[in-house]
């Protein structure tokens, strides 16, 4: 089956495309044409897509503020016989009237330059400067340390929660080389430990040298070596009492959501603790 999905957004239409992402992620062997349409924000830039929306009918799915732009897209939609959902309404209509506020329309206001957004920027610049047992002389000023063997996702999950505002640190577990005494002092960063299946690492490991075209027949990927490796970070793990999370099953982001889980038990915990 062919869609054609038109996303209109009065400002960068990231919100809108996640949402279309995540409700289309639920659905199977759908051919999917996205005609994406931002800062849609005057009456003569919206005609221009109608235009395009009745030659290539679908969902229209949007995020407009105006109130007179989004009557003249609803009533053509209305016109076209073609369905328009505004995924956001539900949601201020709820806010609105549990605080007894009107919503203010303001056109991509979440992407004001505000404090949380330069804390975003930081958290990114931290984690990328303190990748693979970087800097480790910093890791006291991080708010989360990875660690883990090597392909145990450490990298990729800590881009994402740096993204989440999260400095981020990791550290590759390795049996030869014990990492920097200064790991086990830390005092402000939540250290957690990723691990997985043999058999998973093995296999993207596998791929990794693959991918480098280099010989996959090394200790990197022996069976023995690598369960003999995850059976050492493992224990690192327990002695020092540090969370573990299972990545053989997990997506990136619902490792992110995890440990983010983590960091607000703790923080709650510490909260008790001083009242």
């Amino acid at each position: 089956m062919k869609l054609h999905l038109h996303l209109l957004s009065d400002s960068t239409g990231e919100t809108l495309e996640n949402i279309a992402k995540a409700a289309l992620a639920q659905y199977d062997d759908v051919d999917t044409v996205r005609h994406f349409w931002p800062m849609v924000r005057t009456e003569a830039h919206l005609e221009r897509i109608l235009q395009e929306i009745a030659q290539n009918p679908g969902l229209v799915i949007f995020t407009l503020v105006n109130p007179a732009t989004r009557r003249i897209l609803e009533s053509r939609c209305r016109e076209l016989g073609l369905p328009s959902v505004a995924p956001l309404d539900p949601v201020n209509d709820a806010l609105s009237a549990l605080l007894g506020q009107t919503a203010k329309a303001r056109p991509g206001r979440q992407h004001a330059l505000d404090a949380a957004y330069f804390a975003r920027v930081d958290a990114i610049q931290f984690t990328i400067a303190h990748d693979d047992g970087v800097g480790a002389e910093n890791w006291e000023a991080a708010d989360i340390v990875l660690a883990g063997v090597s392909r145990s996702s450490k990298t990729p999950t800590s881009i994402y929660l740096a993204n989440r505002g999260f400095k981020t640190a990791n550290i590759p577990i390795v049996v030869e080389s014990p990492p920097p005494r200064s790991l086990f002092a830390l005092e402000h960063p939540l250290v957690v430990g990723l691990t997985t299946s043999a058999d998973r690492l093995i296999a993207v490991r596998r791929n990794r040298l693959l991918s480098l075209n280099q010989a996959p027949d090394t200790s990197y990927v022996d069976e023995e070596a690598v369960t003999r490796e995850l059976a050492y970070a493992r224990r690192m793990f327990a002695d020092n009492g540090w969370p573990v999370i299972d990545v053989t099953r997990r997506s990136i982001e619902e490792t992110a959501a995890a440990i983010i889980a983590l960091c607000q038990e703790r923080r709650e915990g510490e909260a008790q603790e001083t009242r």
